[in-house]
């Protein structure tokens, strides 16, 4: 069973999971099931890398043979000259072939470790999308864009310094250690193995020490990312109260945290690369001295010496390697770490096992003894029931917190119930598919939000394989055919970022179309025209009758002349049915909806008596407009 996780982003990246786990979730990707052809290709990558480090190894012993053959007295000749030339062409062969299988491996490896990248990046956008409306209310949507960016590019990294520089440097060691013993005795190569040991254990302590750097660094900019994608995303809001400066402060103490962490992380690789080198220089040295004493003694030729040097210093860069790939393991496995974390936070919201596709026929809604809380010490709606007949309006108002919009999310299944239960056809939307559920719904909200693409494309969203003919008929539907078509790119027109480049009544109406495109038997309204001026409110009715009609439909209404023509009208007050019937029967009762309506009927009076006295007060335009939207 998954771990519940806290949300935020910070929590995330800096998790104290376990890091071995994290490694050990990574390996399948490393011998996909399934894939033969990328076996093959770990197969092939590994015959690769082997035959590199035999190479290694075998390089030194033409240097050694080229510098023997050099040192041996004779008279000049082409005979002579040819057997030392033979060795420097071989070592030079090696010295090719060592890159070049390197590269090999790389190459035929790339595919392996992009399937891994690709692979777990869109299981962690699916499973983002199959979490609950309340997970995504608490997100924090900068951090989270950098735990997956740094995710994936961790993946990478982790599967190929795993493969490709722990286990062949360690197969390179060994190597070394034998030829060494072999060559010249256990004392050099038990000198060796003390320096690797040294070498590997001075590297741990001092990568481990350098971990928790890493980790505030990736909070700070996991924190500097959110806070300037949220200042950006409110750009309109900033301007308005003049706080950029604020914005620049908040975002430069992030910085800031970021400065100090990054400075220390490279002071402490300061500190890291200065040790090794240290270490392997007295371990170099030793072997060295060991090697000039034994020629000294008769016990060992120039090529032997030249050939240890060659092989200590061939051992360094795998060393050093080894250590730096210990480092982006580690810094890597943390990076994986918090989209793993993401991974494992539980989807609240899931189809229960037997759940089966919902058939509509009619669209006929109800709402059962229905009972909601967030927290359940404050409860929002309370033992509910009404019903909408099939092809029936059936509005919903009540002054705000009474739990109106709360209603629609019930509908859409985004929370589960309490109490009580959802209908539709008599199916309850519990027992089935929320992918079913949704399609069948359909849903103007009170505030569009478009993605940063075409209007076109932003239409076709209600039904992502409609024709453009169909795209067209919508739009024309929904009374915005005319606006499009007068635009220099048509339907082919940016949005910008969430609409920004349209008009509240532009986005509402392109909200419309879409919705009329995906042409759901039931329809939610939810305060789809409360943010809208008078006159582009009406335009909006008129556009909302033409798609309610013959379809079940929930409004939710906050001005209550949208709603006098609805077949029942529902008052709530606080998460309970205070009253209900038609308008007319709800003025003759004189209870809370008469109260409402009153209030807004004198409202409405006041605002046109202000407009039609602003024109005597001698103001400028700008100051008419400001006060008409004040009074609205």
């Amino acid at each position: 069973m998954s771990r519940k996780l806290p949300v935020s982003a910070a929590s995330l990246a800096s998790g104290d999971g376990d890091q071995w786990r994290t490694l050990k979730s990574l390996l399948p990707y490393l011998w996909p099931a399934g894939r033969t052809d990328l076996k093959i290709r770990v197969v092939l990558a590994m015959v690769a890398l082997i035959a590199s480090k035999i190479i290694t190894v075998w390089t030194p012993y033409t240097f050694k043979y080229a510098t023997d053959a050099l040192t041996v007295s004779g008279s000049p000749g082409a005979i002579v000259f040819a057997v030392p030339f033979f060795f420097v062409v071989a070592y030079g062969f090696g010295r090719i072939m060592m890159v070049a299988l390197a590269q090999i491996r790389d190459a035929i490896f790339a595919k392996v470790g992009q399937r891994a990248v690709r692979e777990l990046a869109i299981k962690t956008f699916r499973h983002l999308h199959a979490l609950s409306l309340k997970f995504h209310l608490e997100r924090r949507t900068g951090g989270l864009s950098r735990i997956i960016s740094r995710g994936t590019a961790g993946v990478d990294t982790v599967l190929r310094f795993s493969l490709f520089n722990t286990f062949p440097t360690a197969l390179e060691i060994g190597l070394v250690a034998g030829v060494l013993t072999w060559s010249f005795g256990w004392l050099y190569a038990a000198t060796i193995l003390a320096t690797v040991a040294c070498y590997l254990g001075f590297t741990y302590l001092a990568t481990e020490w350098r971990i928790n750097i890493r980790r505030d660094m990736n909070d700070a900019d996991t924190d500097a990312n959110t806070k300037a994608i949220d200042s950006l995303l409110n750009f309109e809001t900033v301007k308005y109260f003049g706080n950029e400066e604020h914005e620049a402060q908040r975002f430069d103490v992030s910085m800031l945290l970021y400065e100090k962490a990054a400075v220390k992380t490279w002071v402490s690789l300061a500190v890291l690369n200065a040790g090794q080198t240290f270490i392997f220089a007295i371990g170099l040295t030793v072997v060295m001295a060991m090697s000039a004493y034994a020629i000294t003694q008769d016990q060992a030729t120039i090529g032997d010496f030249v050939m240890i040097n060659a092989l200590m210093i061939q051992l360094y860069m795998p060393l050093n390697f080894i250590g730096s790939s210990y480092r982006e393991i580690k810094q890597g496995l943390i990076d994986v770490e918090g989209m793993f974390s993401l991974l494992s936070v539980n989807a609240e919201i899931k189809d229960k096992r037997g759940s089966v596709p919902l058939k509509v026929a009619q669209g006929a809604l109800v709402f059962e003894n229905v009972s909601f809380a967030y927290d359940k010490e404050r409860p929002i709606i309370r033992d509910l029931s009404f019903a909408v007949p099939a092809g029936h309006t059936v509005a919903i108002v009540g002054p705000s917190g009474a739990g109106k919009s709360t209603i629609s999310r019930l509908l859409y299944r985004f929370y589960e119930l309490t109490g009580g239960r959802i209908t539709i056809d008599g199916q309850d939307i519990s027992a089935v598919t929320q992918k079913s559920l949704r399609a069948a719904i359909g849903m103007v909200p009170q505030d569009t939000v478009l993605f940063n693409d075409t209007i076109r494309y932003n239409i076709r969203y209600g039904r992502p394989g409609a024709s453009d003919a169909e795209v067209e008929a919508a739009a024309k539907m929904a009374q915005i055919h005319k606006f499009v078509k007068s635009l220099p790119k048509g339907y082919d027109a940016m949005v910008g970022e969430r609409g920004l480049k349209l008009s509240g009544g532009e986005k509402q109406r392109v909200s419309i179309a879409r919705t009329i495109l995906k042409g759901p038997p039931i329809l939610v309204l939810d305060e789809a025209t409360s943010a809208l001026d008078s006159f582009t409110e009406q335009e909006i009715q008129a556009a909302l009758r033409k798609v309610s009609k013959d379809r079940t439909t929930v409004v939710i209404a906050h001005r209550l002349s949208t709603v006098v023509d609805a077949n029942e009208i529902i008052v709530l007050d606080a998460g309970h049915i205070a009253e209900r019937g038609t308008h007319s029967q709800l003025l003759r009762r004189k209870g809370v909806y008469a109260a409402m309506w009153n209030r807004q009927r004198e409202a409405d009076e006041a605002r046109r008596r202000l407009a039609e006295n602003l024109d005597e007060r001698g103001l400028t335009a700008e100051a008419r407009a400001l006060l008409k939207v004040t009074a609205e």
